[in-house]
């Protein structure tokens, strides 16, 4: 008898005990999505940061999003702290307010070398308040290139200025650093870019630019990668002006050099080119480099030792490989009559450099900019990447030597 009543309080125990977790059972599928064992769900279960928090070394491609499993945001906030510098990340909540994700231009790449700092506060589906604050770091490159830009930011300018990029490192993918380079003009005009090797990036519009125009050169190359591990490190504008117009035609059989202003001519001046042998070139050259004194030695442009002057005056650079126009003090008799250069362009000048020479009128009249055009020489057109030649090229040409992009 006693055993039935042990058997029967046995059986009872267990069956309280089926029934006490059939119960918790129940409540819990009851709160499905709200509470854990009767608890509000944590603010990481709630709200989803990508990428996670703490990480580190997170590439550019990684994603920036905060969402919620269940309920809504109602802010968030994302402040990136990069070169010292904190700038708050612009961005938007989907519809649902279920998503917030960047907006903006290079929304859908994370900044590298930066940490971000992101606070995001949501209301569940119980209407609780909810609050999540999460840090990540992005991949520190280990290479970086930059662009060196020609024209100096805020210079005046004549209107044969070619816009220069020179990169420190070669570039492979060219589509993608051409597209982070924005060349734009006020009053607008077409502007194309023209590949030189995989180093250099000029842009030009199809005609001489129009006097007054501002011009801005965008930098966005942070951050874009140019080869297997190597990324930009800038992200900065450059502008500058055109003046007047000046156009210079120098016909080195004639001996002569005609200066023209906005179109007009205003001045002829006696000059002496290339002779035989080392002719100047021919075709137009864009004004690079002014210098009211500099040292020419022919051994720096392969002419051995046939001269070294120390004192040049009025010197202005045509093209890299070492043409200028530049005052002449040491040749006699010559300007006017005869070729006697080693392919530079000479006017006369005096020792030290005078104002009212024709060397030192032009000198202090010209812009760097400005075109000296050289026709009737015995020598080959100057090449396009030699100085600031690319106005040589038509414009279908230069056209066709940009990246692909699409």
């Amino acid at each position: 008898m006693r055993t039935a009543v042990r058997r029967a309080r046995h059986a009872g125990a267990t069956l309280g005990a089926v029934l006490t977790w059939a119960g918790l059972m129940g409540a819990l599928a009851g709160c499905e999505g709200d509470t854990v064992f009767g608890k509000p769900r944590s603010a990481k279960e709630l709200i989803r940061v990508t990428p996670d928090d703490r990480a580190k070394d997170v590439r550019a491609g990684g994603g920036l999003q905060v969402t919620v499993r269940e309920g809504r945001l109602e802010s968030v906030k994302v402040v990136r702290v990069q070169d010292a510098e904190e700038r708050s990340v612009p961005g938007r909540l989907e519809r649902d307010s279920m998503r917030w994700r960047p907006t903006g231009p290079g929304a859908d790449r994370l900044a590298l070398a930066a940490q971000y700092r992101v606070d995001a506060v949501a209301m569940d589906g119980q209407g609780r308040r909810v609050a999540r604050h999460t840090t990540f770091r992005t991949y520190v490159p280990d290479k970086r290139f930059i662009g060196y830009v020609t024209p100096e930011h805020r210079a005046e300018v004549g209107t044969g200025m070619i816009v220069k990029v020179a990169f420190n490192r070669g570039i492979e993918n060219r589509a993608a650093v051409q597209r982070a380079i924005r060349v734009t003009a006020e009053p607008g005009v077409r502007i194309a870019p023209h590949w030189f090797g995989r180093s250099r990036l000029d842009f030009r519009p199809r005609h001489y630019w129009r006097p007054g125009t501002k011009v801005t050169v965008d930098l966005g190359l942070r951050d874009v990668q140019a080869a297997p591990g190597v990324y930009g490190r800038q992200d900065k504008a450059f502008t500058f002006t055109v003046g007047r117009s000046q156009v210079s035609v120098v016909d080195a059989a004639a001996h002569t050099m005609r200066v023209h202003r906005a179109g007009k001519p205003v001045e002829t001046v006696p000059i002496t080119a290339g002779a035989r042998g080392s002719t100047t070139y021919n075709g137009r050259m864009v004004v690079s480099e002014k210098l009211d004194v500099t040292r020419m030695d022919s051994r720096t442009v392969g002419f051995g030792g046939e001269y070294d002057i120390p004192d040049v005056p009025h010197a202005i650079r045509l093209t890299d490989s070492g043409t200028f126009l530049h005052g002449n003090y040491w040749s006699r008799g010559v300007f006017g009559r005869s070729n006697v250069s080693h392919g530079c362009v000479g006017l006369r000048d005096v020792r030290g450099g005078g104002p009212r020479t024709p060397a030192g009128r032009f000198f202090d009249r010209s812009l760097v900019g400005d075109v000296v055009e050289v026709r009737n020489s015995a020598d080959k057109k100057v090449a396009a990447d030699n100085g600031m030649g690319g106005w040589n090229m038509d414009w279908a040409a230069w056209k066709a030597g940009g990246a692909v992009t699409s």
